[in-house]
């Protein structure tokens, strides 16, 4: 869309979310986040939206009637992160993993991006356990990209376990790039490095789901995948 464009959505957004934020606090939250697309399309200054979203998260979180706890809390932890809030975002984010939420039976496409054919078959084998049939693998950043964008134009919206060092991308660089086709992916990022390292933080700000360090459990995959389903079944409300 032209500049212009992206104004009008703006308003159009930003309009529509001020009208239900009382009463649906999800669609207003979602809503004031597009708002904050279009601002950032314009290369303009969207935190204030960003943060009437995660305040609408947050309260969806704290309601005993609300039927994705989990989810609300991961989309908050989102916010946070794009805020530079990391702290907050840290409790966000274990406050969902502490949620013990129902299974949900989604079994969407899986891509496995990492350059180790060891990691890469450890993974495959890990996810086949858990029940998912269609699973893709990719040595680079370039082929994993193409691949999610084969998925999305058939409307199949994949989980990503994305590795950190790539032979020809970073791992920020293919998650923002997934992210800008698809807001709504989750991208779970698998990584040796610390948590608080620059690479990390810059590419978990990007709007990842989740991070799992080296070396991985099937828990820790299985854990990372149930919060990842978790965030697209709020999604999909």
């Amino acid at each position: 869309m032209k500049n212009k464009q992206f104004i009008t959505a703006h308003n159009l957004f930003l309009n529509q979310a001020e009208s239900i934020k009382k009463t649906e606090h999800l669609k207003s939250a979602f809503l004031y986040m597009l708002a904050a697309e279009c601002k950032t399309r314009q290369s303009k200054e969207s935190k204030e939206e960003i943060e009437k979203a995660c305040n609408l998260f947050l309260e969806y979180s704290q309601n005993k009637t609300s039927k994705n706890v989990q989810g609300s809390l991961l989309c908050a932890a989102k916010c946070l992160l794009i805020l530079g809030e990391y702290d907050k975002a840290k409790i966000s984010y274990q406050k969902a993993k502490s949620v013990i939420s129902s299974t949900i039976e989604v079994f969407r496409p899986v891509v496995i991006i990492d350059d180790s054919k060891a990691v890469s078959m450890k993974l495959k084998n890990y996810v086949e356990k858990l029940g998912y049939g269609e699973i893709l693998l990719y040595e680079n950043g370039k082929d994993g990209i193409k691949g999610c964008q084969k998925l999305f134009s058939t409307n199949k919206n994949p989980i990503v376990l994305l590795d950190m060092g790539l032979p020809d991308l970073e791992g920020d660089v293919v998650a923002t790039k997934l992210l800008k086709e698809n807001l709504d992916l989750q991208i779970i990022v698998i990584t040796a490095d610390e948590k608080t390292t620059q690479r990390v933080n810059k590419t978990i700000s990007s709007g990842v789901s989740a991070f799992i360090q080296k070396p991985f459990t099937l828990d820790e995959i299985k854990n990372a995948i149930s919060i990842a389903e978790s965030e697209y079944s709020l999604l999909q409300q």
